[in-house]
């Protein structure tokens, strides 16, 4: 079975100050993406797309793209603020990117078949994309409107150095998507995890599933993903700061019953470089899964 992996490496981390996708965090020299692309390939990924800017394709080329070529089919297109559906003007104020759901529709001349979307700065480790690699192998002759997305515990996706924003997701007795809900300002507070809900303190539990934008789709999510899409510029045309985010095109998918999505538990604690100092905590993981035999000292 044909299996593409789709990695978000347009967006430059605000926050971080950076391009981070392209910082190195292992043994020997090697980057985020890096051990997300050697653990897709273990798991029975057969192509890699990657969703870049024309001013970064140099040395994602030069760094990453070469390498990678040598062990599996390498595609990748741009994400560009003028890449929008026929008959819309781009808003002439416009300069902020369109969001993750824009960014996943910009493949969908290159992706036929089932595909997996993560962003290029999280590490997800090895059983996410085993368990969705999986499923989606499993479901093979009927697969068309069965979503999927790697849950990972809300408790093990917070920063020691900031908030985070995370979607909170709700499961049925089938694990099976029913609702997410984006909550902003997620933080450990007097050892609880708190969020921000209308300027007051929410406590959430730490063993919620929620989405760090791992999702599996096949590929008729895109005539739906454009005409959504479309929709949504035509809403907030006027609001040159709004962004189309996937789990808008998830939920429109299963509000009018034309997908579900199955929550398959990722048991590996997800890590990122939200802010910088959370580099060093990173570059110290990946030494210790190294040490544990998890990865070789040097992946490619």
């Amino acid at each position: 079975m044909d299996l593409t992996l789709l990695v978000l490496a347009a967006g430059m981390g605000s926050r971080y100050g950076g391009l981070k996708q392209l910082d190195q965090v292992g043994p020997s020299g090697e980057t985020i993406i890096d051990y997300s692309v050697y653990d897709a390939i273990e798991a029975g990924f057969n192509k890699i797309v990657f969703i870049i800017r024309k001013d970064i394709e140099k040395d994602m080329k030069e760094l990453l793209f070469d390498k990678y070529s040598q062990k599996v089919k390498i595609e990748y297109v741009f994400q560009e603020l003028d890449k929008i559906p026929e008959g819309i003007e781009l808003p002439e104020d416009r300069v902020k990117p369109w969001g993750t759901g824009h960014a996943v529709l910009m493949a969908k001349d290159v992706i036929e078949e089932p595909f997996v979307v993560i962003n290029a700065d999280d590490f997800y480790g090895k059983s996410a994309f085993k368990v969705v690699a999986d499923y989606m192998k499993s479901q093979q002759k009927n697969l068309k409107g069965k979503n999927c997305m790697a849950g990972y515990r809300l408790q093990n996706t917070l920063s020691k150095h900031g908030t985070v924003s995370r979607g909170v997701c709700k499961v049925n007795d089938n694990n099976e998507l029913v609702e997410i809900t984006e909550r902003t300002k997620i933080g450990w507070k007097d050892n609880k995890i708190i969020t921000d809900e209308n300027g007051k303190d929410l406590a959430l539990n730490g063993n919620l599933f929620v989405s760090m934008n791992f999702w599996g789709f096949t590929p008729d999510v895109f005539p739906e993903l454009e005409s959504e899409f479309k929709r949504f510029i035509v809403d907030n045309y006027q609001n040159i700061k709004s962004e189309y985010y996937i789990p808008s095109i998830v939920s429109h998918q299963m509000d009018n019953g034309l997908a579900t999505v199955k929550v398959l538990e990722a048991t590996d604690q997800w890590f990122g470089v939200t802010y910088k100092e959370d580099k060093p905590l990173v570059i110290e993981k990946i030494k210790r899964l190294t040490m544990e035999g998890k990865y070789p000292e040097k992946l490619w």
